[in-house]
């Protein structure tokens, strides 16, 4: 019994141990010669397919050349190109440029530094055939004058016809693409568009591409992002292809552009076709100034607009503007303009309600601005292309109307609460202090050209006196000079005390005006810093009437209206 049992054992360790080992040992070397087998097959196959493809390179390389200077018209240039078949198929090229024959230009007009894709086997073989992603870094756009442009072959002339190959591209990614747009101006620089990166899905013909760029805008230099959709491209008029989405520009530099500055922030929304695209959006410049007064003040601004993508022409309906605390509606076109670099702008300006302070503060160098006021005032504004500062260009004619101005210079005020006070005939009031500092009111045309503001008639108020005046205000505050008649409701002897009241009772009928009042010829000339008021003499006698006419007119005539 005790030598069976040991068998038993020996018997029980055979069937469940020591004979298995060997057998699965054996089955897991058979399997990993099967599999190193297999693998060194497609081992070899790969580098079969490698060895194919490398010496297909040229051919392929070729085929690339030559699809490319057919589609194109043009000379091409490929530094290097190479094939992997390693994962999947891939395709690399540095060095590729492109010179149209029919134009003549000694830099390319597509350059490439490095471009890149992959694609599966599955997807090389279907038609359309399928390339998930294609990167190109380096891109190049160099298009020429406007006048040459017509002689750029047309991106579709190959890809209508039928019997050609169409690839469907998942996603192109391009990497620090630079656009320039030529001129043949003498002068001017072209205009150079860095875009940092431009992402396109769904790239292919008779579909929308989806879109994501960031490029660097020239003029005024700041920063664009923008996405959405565009296309599918209109092969028999590309005006029409459509286009939308939504854009943000960031830290636009308005000095850029002369006679402005600022930073100005934008964030809008678009949709249309390239020729008549709808825009909607607003922008912020917390400092925005004119190079005359170089005064910064916030400037908010809504628009809706209607923008011809293929040249620039803008229709504004309308622009919405806060600067400041005043409040401007204006509404006219942006066009290219003809034979002059830029474009020229005429606009219908309302203005109100608004603060003729805040107007000044934009323009005029002088500060504080000479007065303060409630101001509603309507212009034709024409800024003409061309050098010089905006102001130098600058062309406005209109209306206006000033109410509750007061002067900031003393002097001035001062003078302006003494005209009120002997105009009701309180003469004593004058030594009075304070000074009551009383309001003024004023209304007329204007014509503002050449940094100086022209008023053919100008029609001012204080309580007991009436003016009516015509003359030029230069913007930089360096000159006035106005001439007009000054009407009183008190006689001329009323508006002094003591001794000098009795002698000008005799005076009275020469001044008085029907009856009753005065009125007198007076002028208003020198610097803000040193005005001068004064009475022209020379009229009183025998050019009275001829000044009446020249200045305005009676007291009831009837005034411009802004």
């Amino acid at each position: 019994m005790a030598g069976v049992k040991p068998r038993e054992e020996s018997q029980v360790g055979y069937t469940t141990g020591t004979a298995v080992q060997p057998r699965r040992s054996k089955a897991v070397r058979v399997i990993a010669w099967l599999a190193f087998v297999v693998f060194l097959f497609l081992a070899a196959a790969f580098v079969v397919a490698g060895i194919y493809f490398r010496h297909a390179e040229p051919i392929l390389r070729a085929r690339v050349i030559e699809t490319l200077s057919t589609r194109f018209d043009s000379r091409v240039e490929l530094a290097s190109f190479g094939v992997s078949v390693f994962h999947g198929f891939q395709v690399e090229g540095v060095g590729l440029k492109l010179y149209p024959r029919q134009l003549d230009m000694q830099e390319p007009l597509f350059s490439v530094d490095k471009f890149a894709f992959r694609t599966g086997w599955r997807d090389l073989f279907r038609t359309p055939m399928h390339i998930g992603q294609v990167q190109v870094r380096g891109l190049g756009i160099n298009l020429p004058p406007k006048d040459q442009r017509r002689n750029i072959p047309k991106l579709d002339q190959v890809e209508s016809k039928p019997g050609k190959i169409r690839v469907v591209v998942g996603e192109l990614l391009i990497e620090n693409a630079t656009l320039i747009l030529g001129t043949n101006k003498p002068g001017k620089k072209p205009l150079d568009f860095e875009i940092s990166k431009l992402r396109m899905t769904s790239v292919g013909a008779g579909r929308p591409m989806r879109f994501h760029a960031i490029l660097r805008n020239p003029k005024p230099v700041g920063n664009i992002d923008s996405t959405g959709d565009f296309g599918p491209y209109n092969t028999e008029s590309p005006a029409d292809t459509p286009v939308r989405g939504k854009y943000s520009f960031s830290h636009a530099d308005l000095g850029t552009l002369k006679g402005i500055g600022g930073i100005l922030a934008s964030t809008g929304v678009y949709q249309g076709t390239l020729d008549n695209i709808t825009v909607d959006g607003e922008t912020d410049t917390p400092d925005f100034r004119l190079d005359t007064a170089n005064y910064p003040m916030p400037l908010h601004t809504r628009f809706h607009a209607i923008v011809d993508g293929t040249n620039g022409n803008t229709r504004l309906l309308p622009v919405d503007a806060m600067l400041a605390r005043s409040h401007i509606v204006a509404s006219g076109e942006v066009v290219r303009a003809q034979g002059i670099p830029g474009h020229d702008i005429t606009l219908d300006v309302t203005v109100s309600p608004a603060r003729i302070d805040d107007i000044l503060n934009l323009g005029v160098k002088t500060k504080p601005p000479v007065m303060t006021g409630d101001l509603v005032m309507h212009t034709k504004f024409h800024l003409p292309a061309g050098g010089g500062t905006v102001l130098d260009r600058l062309h406005l004619k209109g209306s206006f109307q000033i109410t509750n101005a007061h002067f900031t210079s003393e002097k001035i005020q001062s003078k302006v609460d003494e005209l009120s006070l002997r105009g009701q005939g309180k003469p004593k009031e004058i030594e009075e202090e304070p000074h009551p500092n009383v309001a003024s009111a004023m209304s007329g045309d204007f014509e503002l050209g050449a940094q100086k503001i022209t008023i053919p008639s100008l029609h001012y108020d204080v309580p007991g006196a009436e003016v009516a005046m015509r003359g030029v205000y230069t913007l930089d505050g360096s000159q006035f000079n106005f001439h007009g008649v000054a009407r009183m409701q008190a006689k001329i002897s009323e508006m002094v005390t003591g001794w000098k009241s009795w002698t000008l009772k005799l005076a009275d009928p020469l001044f008085m005006k029907h009856g009753a009042g005065t009125e007198v010829p007076i002028e208003i000339s020198g610097t803000r810093s040193q005005p001068h008021f004064g009475v022209e003499f020379g009229k009183i006698f025998g050019h009275k009437d001829e000044d009446k006419d020249q200045n305005g007119g009676a007291p009831g005539q009837a005034r411009p209206q802004p």
